[in-house]
């Protein structure tokens, strides 16, 4: 009962960061900027995976996107790749723990359902190890960008969209590895033991059933006239 409790918690500690981390890719603000008047901010810069964005006062939000793939900064590629691997590798873990829970009517035995919610829990801890990889590759260009005293061009803060990816990553880990839990659980779960005693024929086993039927023939008494 305290395994199925757990691997129900893993399933909805998985999904839960598997949602944030699609969320995160679409997402607008992986990196923002503002520039502030005397009164009001003039003017939002933010950024993603896909387009670069400038946001007035007034609301009015002009986007450029990426002009060609091949162009791009080497670390923008590599973020986009990672991400679309931990969403997709989130999407055949949700599959296999489905399929690998002890609540569910499919998979087999258990010790064949240990296995399925395990290799679930191997592919969602590499989801969230792709999202927490692209997320801090993302992060660590804006800060060094940002702490660098000869860099001219505008520089960014971290947006919201990395710590939601943060967040999912670490789930998808945490409930990765109470799946992996599971089939240490179902091989310390105690088996009945049978006693072999061995073949035995029918000639021996048809002797020892003639030896235990007790012989219930009257004795013979006999004369003293017999023995002349």
């Amino acid at each position: 009962m305290a395994s199925t409790s757990a691997e129900i918690i893993a399933f909805l500690l998985t999904i839960s960061g598997w949602v944030l981390v699609s969320s995160t890719l679409p997402t607008d603000y992986w990196k923002v900027s503002t520039i502030d008047g005397t009164v009001i901010t003039t003017a939002t810069f933010w950024a993603n995976l896909w387009k670069t964005c400038v946001t007035d006062s007034t609301g009015v939000s002009n986007c450029k996107d990426f002009p060609s793939m091949l162009a791009l900064d080497g670390y923008i590629q590599a973020c986009r790749g990672l991400m679309i691997s931990a969403v997709c590798l989130g999407f055949f873990g949700a599959i296999f723990g489905l399929v690998g829970m002890k609540c569910t009517k499919v998979g087999g035995s258990d010790q064949t359902k240990a296995k399925i919610a395990c290799l679930a829990g191997l592919i969602f801890i590499l989801s969230g190890l792709c999202s927490m990889t692209s997320c801090s590759l993302y992060a660590n260009r804006i800060t060094s960008e940002f702490f660098d005293p000869s860099f001219v061009a505008q520089k960014y803060e971290l947006g919201a969209a990395l710590f939601i990816g943060w967040a999912g990553a670490s789930l998808c880990i945490i409930g990765g590895s109470i799946f992996c839990f599971s089939i240490a659980e179902n091989s310390n779960s105690p088996r009945r033991g049978y006693a072999y005693n061995g073949a035995t024929s029918v000639m021996s086993s048809c002797t020892k059933v003639h030896n235990s039927v007790p012989d219930k023939t009257p004795p013979k008494h006999f004369d003293k006239n017999a023995y002349v």
